[in-house]
């Protein structure tokens, strides 16, 4: 490099990357924090509110369609005939919320705590409930066609009269879970799902796939459960009516 005539201040240009390099380790470069969730907010499709308290509100009929409310606390919400479609509610608050007739396709529940939470006549085609907390959750006349229930604690939970079809069960709990009369079609998953006591009276398990005889023998069934190829039913069954 020249030196500069006499008089004149030299101009050095020095390359973007050094640049922005010193910028950051001088600290002249503030970095912005991403936008927060406006908890504020009206419901509206896409609306972001991850992380906020949305409990015991009545959002009857909302359209939140692929809103982000991961991890938000929807404790007592009435979210009956809401619109959820695509929705992440992964790790979400849903005790005692009612879903009732919403619609939730292919929604994530991917660990929500959802004990007690009305998910009666919801079509949840396609979703995860991925390790969520579901006893004693109400799925009766629910449309659940490939949703995934992996990992579930599902204890106590009311399937009577669901649509059910290549669903997966592996390794859930479906202790005194209540399948009595529904026909599971497709090719549902049961492999290692805990059994003891779930009600599988009058229900169709012929096309399911990784049950055991040990589960059979721990459920309650009746002269009318019908057993995939292999399994026998059990000379007497370990529960009566409740």
């Amino acid at each position: 490099m020249h030196p500069a005539p006499a008089g004149v201040k030299a101009t050095i240009r020095w390359p973007v990357p050094v640049l922005l390099a010193s910028l950051l380790i001088t600290g002249a470069v503030t970095v912005l924090p991403a936008a927060a969730a406006d908890c504020a907010d009206a419901a509206r499709p896409g609306i972001d509110w991850s992380g906020c308290s949305r409990k015991n509100l009545s959002l009857e009929g909302a359209n939140l369609e692929g809103a982000n409310l991961r991890d938000a606390d929807l404790g007592l919400t009435n979210l009956r005939n809401a619109r959820l479609a695509s929705t992440d509610l992964e790790e979400a608050e849903l005790m005692r919320t009612s879903l009732a007739g919403a619609n939730a396709d292919a929604a994530n529940l991917t660990k929500a705590m959802a004990y007690r939470t009305d998910f009666s006549g919801i079509s949840a085609k396609g979703a995860s409930f991925q390790s969520a907390e579901l006893q004693r959750a109400n799925f009766a006349g629910a449309v659940l066609t490939g949703s995934n229930f992996a990992k579930a604690e599902l204890a106590r939970a009311n399937f009577k009269g669901a649509t059910l079809a290549d669903n997966m069960f592996g390794f859930a709990n479906l202790a005194r879970a209540n399948f009595s009369g529904v026909a599971i079609g497709g090719q549902a998953d049961f492999t290692g799902a805990y059994m003891f006591l779930t009600r599988i009276e009058g229900t169709d398990l012929s096309g399911a796939k990784g049950l055991a005889q040990a589960q059979i023998d721990l459920a309650c069934g009746d002269g009318a459960t019908a057993l995939p190829t292999g399994l026998v039913t059990p000379p007497t069954w370990p529960c009566g009516a409740e």
